[in-house]
């Protein structure tokens, strides 16, 4: 099957389809799900993106079947193929400063799991299920997870999952602030697509400022991280949208974002 990507009024959605692997990823899918990301990233039309998965599991990270045979050498690896770079590039090691909502349709659990860490907002549905699944391999999550869960939820929650290696179902998952929503299924898609349709209606160098100023300042102290609001701030305000926003408020009529 395919990592498959559409655009349709500036929302992005990536979807991993391939349910007889249980959304699994060879190398090639990795690729591909590099890609994705990467025309998200560069495509200026592209304002928000919604990631979800096909049947009953969102992401269950590495297809083993195939990845570690392929990764030792047992079988080809794809042609110009850069295992690191990729699997990096997925689990958004290079930041994303656009926002990022996931549809969590099933089973998120290892790489899913780390790939979930990279949205920004997160609706599953009650069958979900959530685990930093390697301890219990005798692996690692070196994916961001260790980086990602402590600065996300609460210090003890967040090793409770890492270092437990439990699963957990997704009311759960709410309750430990790792999720926005918990839905039905047949509401999770229009659930998402409600955030990313509310986020899309604002201004879009706003909106990505905000983000790269938010990430950026986790890793900051307090005080650079004032300074370095105080730079995206002065970017924004120096946009053609950051006129355009009050002239449409005086004038009484929506805004027409120009990205610029």
């Amino acid at each position: 099957m395919s990592i498959d990507y559409a655009l349709n009024a500036h929302i992005a959605t990536i979807t991993i389809n391939r349910p007889e692997t249980r959304n699994s990823l060879d190398m090639e899918h990795f690729r591909d799900l590099a890609h994705a990301w990467a025309d998200f990233r560069d495509d200026d039309g592209a304002w928000v993106a919604v990631v979800t998965g096909v049947g009953r599991d969102f992401c269950t990270g590495a297809d083993l079947k195939k990845f570690i045979p392929e990764l030792t050498g047992d079988l080809p690896k794809p042609e110009g193929w850069d295992a690191l770079d990729a699997i990096h590039a997925v689990l958004h090691r290079f930041p994303i400063y656009k926002p990022i909502v996931a549809a969590v349709n099933g089973t998120c659990i290892a790489g899913g799991f780390e790939m979930l860490g990279c949205t920004d907002i997160r609706v599953a549905v009650p069958e979900a299920r959530f685990a930093v699944m390697e301890p219990k391999r005798g692996l690692f999550a070196g994916g961001g997870s260790t980086v990602r869960l402590p600065r996300q939820i609460p210090y003890t929650l967040a090793m409770e999952l890492l270092l437990t290696a439990d699963m957990v179902d997704a009311q759960r998952a709410l309750e430990m602030g790792l999720l926005n929503q918990v839905v039905p299924a047949q509401r999770l898609m229009d659930t998402a697509y409600d955030y990313a349709e509310r986020i899309a209606a604002n201004a879009p160098l706003a909106v990505f400022a905000t983000k790269q100023s938010a990430v950026e300042g986790l890793a900051l102290d307090l005080e650079s991280a004032y300074d370095n609001e105080t730079r995206h701030s002065d970017r924004v305000f120096a946009t053609e949208d950051a006129k355009e926003g009050p002239r449409a408020f005086a004038e009484k009529r929506p805004p027409r974002w120009q990205a610029r």
